[in-house]
């Protein structure tokens, strides 16, 4: 009788009941992919590239003509007095007597443009190298979050294919057991086997077939991980398109050979934040530099006591020009302690070097070992595992001669079940530390 696949109809159940009734397909270089370019992480990243180029072209308009208009309207409700002589109106006043004289008119107006350029400042030149600097740090912090949604990826998508195996070793368990089963029951029918024999066979049928569900049901987890980590709908049905088959093994070598520090986005990072803690000491430096600017007024202005005058009077014409220079003299020694604080700052960087050379070297050491543990261990699990099929198997047979007994047919499946969950914790170990090592060799996602 034909074994229906169980984790088959399961998917199609979910899927037909979600709506599902299409489901994308990806490779593990395909989900990589849509991952660095949908996901919110990602997208946010880029935003700060964006806001690091508004960011340089804002200080380069420092640099650029500032024009402003104004216009502007008063209306003097009480115009103030002025004090003078009365003999200077009317010279037959006595001596020492004053007027109270009204000096203005009740509407006045004026609009005026305003024209600046700066000529010199010691700090713009380095502030938009600053910017220009920090903008190549917001793209480096891009590609690290794109390699850090690569190994998420990367790990979802690898346990899925474990998982995968996984289930295809307990289907035929499962089988292999409802065939062991049947033949049972038909002993027992003409009497050769106990009745004892084949309920020991169904409890084991039902445990291996509980486990089978269990695992189902986790692997609906991990497609929800996996779209998670690549930053798809999960509404939408997915699909992958790798077996394990496919991953390079041959290709890895757990062994630390040559390596450059630039390889890994973290060492290019702090190189650019050294730029950046550099060009902050010269800019406090700077601000001990005049700032030197041209400027230039042009504007109209009129006086009326009747308000309709202004705009039948003509308006009067006004215009200047003029440098302005800004020297610093004594600021309570802020300057000072500013560069202190700027020259802490870039020594604290420059002494990350060392430690972030030893970080690393340590991560390589490690996931070297890792790795190589980790495939020995997933050689002898899987020898293990091929050895527990072959006592399943002659077991069986004995038993099927009725040389054997049930109890050694169900412990040989047990020693199966055993093998097969160590074999696929050794399997999922290595896949990791093949991820790992990769990362600590700045391998595993080129941008």
């Amino acid at each position: 009788m034909m074994i229906i696949r169980l984790r088959t109809l399961c998917l199609g159940i979910c899927l037909l009941l979600g709506g599902e009734l299409w489901a994308q397909k990806f490779s593990l270089k395909e989900a990589v992919d849509y991952a660095v370019n949908h996901h919110i992480q990602v997208k946010n990243a880029q935003l700060d590239v964006s806001s690091a180029e508004a960011k340089i072209n804002e200080i380069r308009a420092i640099g650029l003509p500032q024009v402003n208009g104004s216009l502007n309207y008063t209306k003097n409700v009480i115009i103030q007095r002025m004090f003078i002589p009365a003999n200077i109106f009317n010279p037959a006043a006595p001596a020492g007597e004053v007027i109270a004289a009204e000096f203005g008119v009740r509407n006045m107006g004026m609009n005026n443009f305003n024209l600046s350029q700066l000529l010199f400042d010691g700090s713009y030149l380095l502030g938009l190298k600053a910017s220009t600097v920090y903008k190549e740090l917001s793209i480096k912090t891009l590609t690290q979050t794109k390699q850090q949604i690569a190994e998420g990826v990367t790990k979802a998508y690898y346990n899925i294919l474990v998982n995968d195996k996984r289930m295809d070793l307990l289907e035929a368990n499962v089988g292999r057991l409802d065939t062991l089963l049947k033949e049972t029951k038909a002993l027992n029918k003409q009497g050769f086997v106990e009745r004892v024999d084949v309920q020991r066979l169904e409890v084991q049928a039902n445990n291996l077939k509980t486990e089978l569900e269990n695992v189902q049901r986790l692997q609906e987890l991990s497609y929800a991980l996996l779209k998670f980590q690549m930053g798809y709908p999960m509404s939408e049905g997915i699909q992958i398109t790798e077996t394990l088959d496919g991953v390079a093994w041959q290709n890895l070598d757990p062994n630390l050979g040559a390596f450059n520090y630039d390889a890994r986005i973290e060492y290019s990072i702090l190189k650019t934040q050294e730029n950046l803690a550099a060009l902050d000491v010269k800019n406090q430096k700077a601000g001990y530099l005049p700032r030197l600017s041209f400027v230039a007024n042009y504007g109209f202005n009129t006086g009326r006591n009747q308000f309709a005058d202004m705009v039948n009077k003509p308006w009067f014409n006004n215009s200047t020009i003029g440098f302005s220079l800004n020297l610093p003299i004594f600021d309570g020694l802020m300057k000072k302690n500013k560069i202190i604080q700027a020259q802490n700052s870039l020594q604290k960087v420059r002494q990350s070097y060392d430690l972030l050379k030893a970080s690393i070297d340590i991560q390589r050491q490690q996931s070297s070992i890792s790795l190589k543990n980790a495939l020995e261990s997933l050689k002898e699990q899987k020898a293990n595992l091929e050895l527990a099929q072959e006592i399943s198997r002659v077991a069986r047979l004995k038993y099927q001669q009725g040389v054997g007994s049930n109890l050694e047919v169900l412990n040989a499946e047990a020693s199966i079940k055993e093998s097969q969950t160590n074999y696929f914790a050794a399997l999922y170990n290595a896949l990791i530390a093949k991820v790992e090592l990769e990362k600590a060799n700045g391998t595993l996602y080129l941008d």
